[in-house]
């Protein structure tokens, strides 16, 4: 027989059980952000994800004339300022075709990681270092070159040393091994 405190006390323990279950597994469907049309896993490689973005078939193609492969499916952890088609479409007609020619690979590698810092660095932690320079932070990328960072209301900017500016359109694409925040334009060391 049910007394009215046993009923509460099992509904509650049924909640408790419901609630908890369902926290347990809700990492498990929680949505994966989609780039290029393709779901991005966080347990996957910076490379496993990219491979799958119709958005970045230059850059996949680009990573691999340049045999950065392996280090990016390395454990890293790094963050990548990744360049969509649109980006790569923007710079002088040619440009794309010479770069991945084997004779630039020193030149296609230099300007892929220019792309990349090493560490994980979010967009809240991209304008925290914004903020804390003052309105503009600086990282050092693989490449051993300065990139700037900015914070123009929600959105976060790069800027190269040439003082071309790309904006973060997709941000906080969480990888195994660091993240990706994709960028309306390619930078150039």
């Amino acid at each position: 027989m049910l007394t009215k405190t046993t009923g509460r006390r099992t509904a509650t323990a049924l909640a408790l059980t419901l609630a908890l279950g369902l926290g347990a597994s809700g990492a498990a469907y929680a949505k994966n952000p989609m780039v290029g049309g393709a779901p991005m896993y966080a347990q996957k490689t910076i490379v496993e994800n990219a491979v799958n973005s119709k958005d970045h078939t230059t850059l996949v193609a680009a990573v691999k004339a340049a045999g950065l492969v392996d280090t990016l499916n390395g454990p890293g952890p790094f963050t990548v300022f990744a360049p969509t088609n649109a980006a790569f479409a923007k710079l002088p007609p040619g440009t794309v075709e010479n770069l991945v020619q084997p004779q630039n690979k020193a030149t296609l590698t230099k300007i892929l990681t220019y792309h990349v810092v090493p560490g994980v660095y979010t967009a809240k932690d991209l304008m925290a270092l914004a903020k804390k320079g003052g309105g503009q932070g600086v990282l050092t990328t693989v490449a051993g070159e300065p990139l700037a960072v900015e914070v123009q209301g929600k959105k976060v900017l790069v800027t190269d040393q040439k003082g071309n500016t790309a904006t973060v359109t997709i941000p906080n694409v969480m990888q195994s091994n660091g993240v990706i925040h994709v960028v309306n334009a390619v930078l150039m060391p």
